[in-house]
């Protein structure tokens, strides 16, 4: 990523945060409500620099640094428009603290306050829930989508928060332009501009695994193996859909337009996809990524944590690599081993491919005995694809061994 796409969210967070502190910096107050007012807005830029994070066009999304860094910037900006927002009350109370701390505490006090001020809370109280919820990893899918419903209300709430104090300035408009973003991703179900598939063919690779083959009913998209998609399954004759969008791996692309996605049940709908049969509808979002592009670039290590193998094996299905690689495959136990033997014979064609697979067992690997030594790392990079633990203790020991982070390429798939 160059510094351009690196600068580019913070740089766009900032405008939005600017321009309304800009327009409605307040004058002739005291400081303490200075700081109110612009603390307020400050937390309505942040809001709206959220939302477009939420934003998916795949070209967008790539320039931006990927879904990935997207989710991530979501997150930050959702708890620093939290924080914002709270400071807003604390600055009336200190403003009024010096008249008297009953003052003071009237500026807390929803039961001292008329609706506005119930209106105002409400709101802060549906961000902090929203926000705390959707930021809880191991929350099951439907609740933690479900919480994104109390940061809408959140919105509302303070847009009729400022129509109750009887604002009329236009920034107005900027909360209820965020409303209307936010309604018309509740109405277009996150798929206005997701294409339809149908399931073709359904194979199982491993125990709680399933490989999908779907064809496109319309246009098809442009993808490569080694990128991801998002996917949402509806219902077939035989099966029920959940109707989500999750990431999913593409381990095959076919000149026809078929694609594969490579899916590990991981939760409740992906559980779910592993009774999946032909004939079912797809929706389709991306591609995105490609964290294991190898063109023109040096040596590579290759590090797969059990379903992480699907954006490796699909670069090997492609024939054979421009440069030497070095694949460690980790898995728990047989049963939960994704295409072993298709692994073995893809490495017998191809010299420049060291295959190295390993059963962990159900504890976590011993990575420092299983990664080279930092002798071995210098002009090589690193790609890993793995659960979350796996994933951060191995970015960790890589730079401790003395890989830049420019050298070291990693795709999570646990994010929502």
């Amino acid at each position: 990523m160059n510094a351009l796409h690196r600068l580019s969210l913070p740089l766009i967070s900032g405008l939005l945060i600017a321009l309304p502190v800009y327009w409605a910096y307040p004058e002739n107050l005291t400081p303490g409500r200075n700081v109110a007012i612009v603390a307020g807005w400050v937390g309505v830029g942040l809001i709206l620099a959220g939302l477009l994070t939420m934003l998916r066009p795949p070209r967008v999304t790539e320039w931006l640094g990927g879904l990935e860094r997207l989710y991530r910037w979501h997150n930050v900006l959702g708890i620093l428009a939290y924080l914002a927002l709270l400071l807003h009350p604390l600055a009336l109370a200190a403003d009024s603290w010096e008249e008297s701390p009953q003052q003071a505490w009237s500026a807390l006090d929803p039961l001292q306050q008329g609706w506005p001020g119930w209106l105002g809370w409400a709101a802060l109280l549906g961000l902090m829930v929203g926000v705390g919820v959707s930021l809880a990893r191991r929350l099951p899918y439907d609740i933690w989508r479900a919480s994104h419903w109390l940061l809408g209300l959140a919105v509302m709430l303070a847009v009729a928060h400022l129509a109750a104090l009887g604002h009329t300035h236009p920034l107005l408009g900027l909360p209820i332009l965020a409303l209307a973003f936010m309604l018309w991703q509740a109405l277009r179900g996150g798929g206005l501009n997701a294409r339809p598939f149908i399931v073709d063919h359904v194979a199982h690779p491993a125990a709680d695994s399933v490989d999908v083959r779907i064809k496109p009913l319309t246009l098809p998209i442009e993808a490569d193996t080694g990128q991801f998609v998002l996917a949402a399954f509806g219902a077939g004759p035989d099966f029920k859909g959940c109707g989500e969008f999750h990431p999913y791996p593409l381990t095959g692309v076919r000149l026809d337009g078929q694609i594969s996605l490579g899916i590990k049940a991981l939760g409740s709908c992906t559980r779910q996809l592993q009774a999946l049969n032909t004939g079912v509808a797809v929706r389709i979002q991306g591609p995105f990524g490609d964290f294991v592009s190898q063109d023109n670039v040096p040596p590579a290590i290759w590090l797969a944590g059990g379903a992480g193998i699907a954006p490796f094996i699909a670069k090997l299905r492609k024939g054979r690599l421009p440069s030497p690689t070095r694949l460690i495959y980790l898995y728990p136990d047989d049963a939960g081993a994704a295409c072993l033997d298709e692994l073995e014979e893809l490495a017998s064609h191809d010299a420049g491919l060291h295959l190295e697979t390993r059963e962990t067992g159900p504890r976590a690997p011993n990575l420092k005995a299983i990664l080279p030594q930092a002798s071995d790392l210098t002009g090589w990079h690193c790609h890993l694809c793995a659960p979350p633990a796996m994933l951060q203790a191995a970015v960790a020991l890589l730079r401790a061994r003395g890989v830049p982070d420019r050298h070291i390429h990693f795709e999570p798939f646990d994010f929502k």
